[in-house]
């Protein structure tokens, strides 16, 4: 059973989350999970103006993501910053590139999930995920959420990310918050959740 945690990343949040679904993925027994980037947009000057490229350092190791890719795997777990609600520019043009994929059904049956970051506890996580969820239901993926089995979503002692639509973290104002370790245990929870679905479905 193969997964793969497809993502795009600027100064690292997300990336964190990513890792944090592998381990999760990586409880399954039979499971085997690969992370990709989906490739960047934006221009090093920019992202040099933005501040990102030092933090990029950090995943650079991480493979670019290939479309074709997304057919052999059995589940999908999809990353994404939030903008303005919904999912990232870069993340955007990598699924508008599917076309092919969608035309031959290749993804149909599979199991797909998200998750998220934004800067602010009520910046659109939410809206980013189910918004999210519209692409992978015209693909023909099985989406999967973070049920409230995962109590964390539940703590109303700290301020922190996640939702029944999947788990998320806030990045503050500057970036300058790096996932909480209840964001990062949702994150783990989500991706053994979907792989445990997957060995379902495949078996």
């Amino acid at each position: 059973m193969k997964l793969l945690v497809v993502y795009y990343s600027m100064y690292g949040h997300i990336h964190h989350m990513a890792e944090a679904m592998a381990e999760g993925v990586k409880e399954v027994g039979g499971a085997e999970v690969e992370m990709r980037r989906v490739p960047e947009t934006l221009s090093e000057e920019i992202l040099g103006k933005m501040g990102a490229l030092e933090a990029q350092k950090a995943f650079s190791h991480v493979p670019v993501a290939q479309v074709d890719e997304l057919a052999s795997a059995d589940a999908i777990i999809f990353g994404t910053p939030t903008r303005f609600g919904n999912m990232c520019g870069q993340m955007r043009q990598f699924l508008d590139a599917a076309g092919q994929l969608w035309a031959k059904g290749a993804l149909v049956g599979k199991v797909g999930s998200v998750f998220a970051s934004s800067a602010t506890q009520h910046g659109g996580q939410e809206s980013t995920i189910l918004s999210f969820h519209i692409t992978l239901l015209h693909l023909g993926l099985i989406v999967v959420g973070l049920p409230y089995a995962f109590q964390g979503q539940m703590r109303i002692d700290e301020i922190t990310g996640c939702s029944p639509y999947g788990a998320s973290t806030i990045a503050g104002g500057q970036g300058e918050r790096m996932p909480s370790e209840n964001e990062l245990a949702a994150a783990r929870f989500q991706g053994k959740h979907v792989a445990t679905i997957a060995s379902k479905l495949i078996g």
